[in-house]
């Protein structure tokens, strides 16, 4: 057998016990409703833009009204907030703490609740310098992006796990 047929062979009986493993990429979620309306964020909320965009994504329909659609999530606080967690003697910062808290519940137009008042906490700690002051700005921004990123994945995955009253 030449040495190219070996190798195919080789990646064959490599790449079979995968096949059968139940390993699948991640899809999508699938909503069993149709149609969502997002209330209660604040005027050009970071989160809200990234829960449309991964919402615009999927087969739901975003309505603005909130009494057409058959799903209302609440935004009831949605914050940004750093605190100093380390710093020297002469008050230099060294290391700040940076959450993103945001609390949401889910209900019908008509006031049923679907999901009680859920909080989500994201925590990071980022070390500081003040010579490094541009690049820690960056890192933050990235780091609340990360969060940001985060939130709205376990949003997603809670809204798919609703189910209608009957």
């Amino acid at each position: 057998m030449s040495t190219l047929l070996q190798r195919r062979h080789l990646l064959l009986l490599a790449a079979a016990p995968l096949a059968g493993c139940g390993f699948e990429l991640r899809r999508e979620p699938e909503f069993l409703f149709r149609s969502l309306a997002l209330s209660g964020f604040k005027p050009g909320s970071p989160l809200a833009v990234d829960l449309k965009r991964q919402l615009s994504r999927t087969a739901l329909l975003l309505v603005e009204d909130a009494n057409r659609a058959e799903l209302v999530l609440e935004a009831l606080r949605d914050v940004r907030e750093r605190s100093v967690v380390v710093s020297t003697s002469a008050g230099q910062v060294r290391e700040w703490q940076l959450r993103v808290n945001f609390d949401y519940l889910l209900r019908t137009p008509s006031g049923e609740l679907l999901l009680p008042r859920t909080e989500l906490r994201m925590t990071r700690e980022m070390n500081y310098t003040e010579s490094t002051a541009l690049a820690k700005e960056q890192e933050e921004a990235q780091l609340y992006r990360a969060m940001q990123s985060d939130a709205v994945a376990q949003i997603m995955r809670r809204l798919s796990a609703v189910r209608l009253p009957a």
